[in-house]
């Protein structure tokens, strides 16, 4: 029986022992002279460059996905905060925090095509692939944007700044995470009447910044600040199914389809890697990055997660290149 034991017990060590990482750390791009608050990520999977939203620097620095190299400073924006691509037109799109604006680069050139007002404090961005337009959260709601003429409409109405929203692909619904002072809500709008049609208020925790969406088992992930946690949503009916404490400080997370892994980035200096088995979650490593880095960008078809680090107690600004295995 002791022998018995003692051979489980090492067949156990070996198993862990050779278990691969989650994510790997593969690369490190510079971003030089860039200071501040480095804001959200995009990637062109066409031209395979990301696309880095430099809020504090008024740029959006370039890099070369395919060679991990920075390209290009871009100057003249205004707190830029969103990034998303436009792969249909050609174009990168970029939301000025300051201006309330949204600015659409010619995505060879990067030279601006137009820029529009929006909204006062323009942030996230999304592309809706199957209308062919872009929407933009921004004081007031959630506003449509033609990509090749620039025309802005408000698309749905909402008291207060959504931060970070997910559009559904084979409906017509946006997810929107509105955080409050006193409470905080996940806002359901319908893109087709334009109207919000549900209010979740019930998710045990405050200050929801980042979202994502998995509408295969239509499951939306919230991760919170107050208290630092992560909620999984039923996406019908916004019940709670489950939820974790997570790092603090997280302005991205990222749900990794295949590996049924969500990723956490918290600015209190690591990136929380939970294993989702139905509707359980389960941490499967916290991965050091550094202090401030609460933003990135994963790109499932490379399993890549891509995480910004601002500049910050002597150490320059970079952008980490993380491999999901």
């Amino acid at each position: 029986m002791r022998l018995l034991m003692l051979f489980g017990f090492l067949v156990c060590a070996v198993s862990h022992a050779q278990a691969p990482e989650p994510l790997k750390q593969i690369a490190t791009v510079a971003l030089p002279n860039v200071a501040g608050r480095i804001d959200h990520l995009g990637f062109d999977a066409q031209h395979q460059r990301l696309f880095v939203a430099a809020l504090g620097n008024d740029t959006v620095e370039v890099l070369d996905a395919a060679n991990n190299t920075h390209l290009k400073s871009l100057p003249g924006f205004h707190e830029p905060q969103g990034v998303a691509i436009a792969p249909d037109f050609g174009a990168v799109a970029i939301a000025n925090g300051d201006t309330g604006t949204l600015q659409l680069l010619d995505a060879e050139t990067f030279a601006t095509r137009w820029t529009s007002d929006v909204g006062d404090d323009a942030d996230n961005v999304r592309y809706d692939a199957a209308a062919k337009q872009l929407y933009v959260a921004a004081e007031g709601g959630l506003y449509r944007v033609d990509p090749a003429s620039g025309k802005v409409a408000k698309q749905i109405p909402i008291d207060g700044h959504p931060e970070s929203f997910q559009l559904e692909a084979s409906g017509e619904r946006i997810f929107a995470n509105l955080p409050g002072v006193l409470s905080s809500q996940v806002v359901v709008g319908d893109r087709e009447t334009k109207a919000v049609v549900a209010r979740w208020s019930s998710l045990g925790c405050r200050s929801n910044y980042p979202m994502a969406l998995d509408e295969m088992t239509m499951r939306v992930f919230v991760g919170c600040r107050l208290p630092a946690r992560l909620v999984m949503l039923d996406g019908r009916s916004g019940g709670v199914t489950t939820a974790a404490d997570v790092v603090g400080d997280t302005d991205d997370l990222f749900f990794d389809a295949a590996r049924q892994r969500v990723y956490v980035i918290g600015g209190e200096g690591f990136v929380d890697v939970f294993q989702r088995r139905g509707d359980a979650l389960e941490r499967a490593a916290r991965v050091a990055t550094r202090a401030g880095a609460r933003t990135g960008s994963w790109v499932a078809a490379t399993s890549t997660l891509y995480v910004a680090v601002p500049a910050r107690d002597g150490q320059s600004a970079e952008v980490r290149v993380l491999e999901a295995r």
